[in-house]
């Protein structure tokens, strides 16, 4: 069983009020937001009650017939319990120095940010099946140039190009070609 099934597995679980299934989310989170929460400003007690918060909004998400999961459980639940304590933060004044109250920036509703989380998930998984369907000697050119950080010179070197102009040139190509896999999957 992969990691996406065991964790939509684990969501009926906690859907159900299987007892397993809840322990197991608690067993593989608590530590994580209770990290967040002592590392700003907080107790094990308000970790507490911010995952337990954590948990209940999860709990009637994943209630909902059109729910769901486009990331790891763990990043959907330090997202809801991240806005959760900065909300709190907030609201005991304890966000922002009192002296420049024009510095706080405005807390976005977790919905709002879990939602744009899963619309960069989505576009990722485009990006990455655009990326595969490449092909040879694209896909080692943009990994050279901009994952293994090669330059210009090294990637003359390494694909036998004539100079630099070419290489360059073959790059624009490269990624003109990725550009418009990647928008002909994004559009679909």
């Amino acid at each position: 069983m992969n990691s996406d099934q065991k964790e939509q597995q684990l969501l009926r679980g906690l859907v159900e009020n299987d007892t397993k299934s809840v322990q197991s989310i608690y067993a593989a989170n608590f530590s994580l937001i209770q990290a967040l929460v002592l590392n700003n400003n907080g107790s094990y007690d308000d970790a507490r009650d911010v995952f337990q918060e954590a948990m209940v909004i999860l709990y009637e998400k994943a209630k909902k017939s059109d729910f769901k999961l486009t990331c790891q459980l763990k990043t959907y639940l330090y997202a809801i319990a991240k806005r959760l304590w900065l909300k709190k933060l907030k609201h005991h004044g304890l966000f922002v120095s009192n002296t420049d109250l024009s510095l706080l920036e405005p807390v976005i509703a977790v919905e709002e940010d879990l939602e744009m989380a899963e619309r960069k998930n989505a576009e990722f998984e485009v990006m990455e099946s655009a990326f595969a369907k490449l092909g040879e000697p694209c896909k080692s050119l943009l990994e050279a140039f901009y994952l293994q950080k090669k330059s210009m010179s090294d990637l003359v070197e390494i694909f036998g190009y004539t100079n630099t102009d070419n290489a360059k040139t073959q790059k624009y190509k490269c990624l003109m070609r990725l550009k418009k896999l990647f928008f002909a999957q994004y559009s679909k």
